[in-house]
C-alpha cells in the first residue's frame, strides 16, 4: 500500500495564486537586503544580488545570516572609530 501525501488546501495560497502575494518585511539584513513574508500564505522571499526577489531557501538563509553578522560588526566598528575621532579632535 502506497503512502499518500495528504492534500493540503490553503485558502491563503489559493488567494495568492489569483490576486498576488501581500509581502511584509520580516527581517532587515542590510540597508539593501531584506527578507519578506506573505501575510496570507506564509511564503518567504528575499532580495538577491541582482535586485530581484527569490524564495528563501536554506542557502539564501545562510547567506543572509552571514551578511547580517558582517554588516552588524562593520557598523559597530565604524561607529566606534567615529566616536574615537570625535574625542581626539
Amino acid at each position: 500500500m502506497k503512502n499518500k501525501k495528504p492534500l493540503l488546501f490553503s485558502p491563503g495560497a489559493w488567494i495568492c495564486g489569483i490576486l498576488d502575494h501581500r509581502f511584509e518585511v520580516s527581517q532587515n539584513i542590510t540597508e539593501h537586503i531584506k527578507e519578506y513574508k506573505c501575510t496570507r500564505c506564509g511564503v518567504e522571499m528575499t532580495d538577491t544580488a541582482q535586485g530581484f526577489m527569490a524564495r528563501l531557501t536554506p542557502k539564501f538563509k545562510e547567506t543572509n545570516e552571514f551578511l547580517a553578522n558582517f554588516y552588524r560588526r562593520r557598523c559597530s566598528r565604524l561607529k566606534y572609530e567615529k566616536e574615537a575621532l570625535s574625542k581626539a579632535s
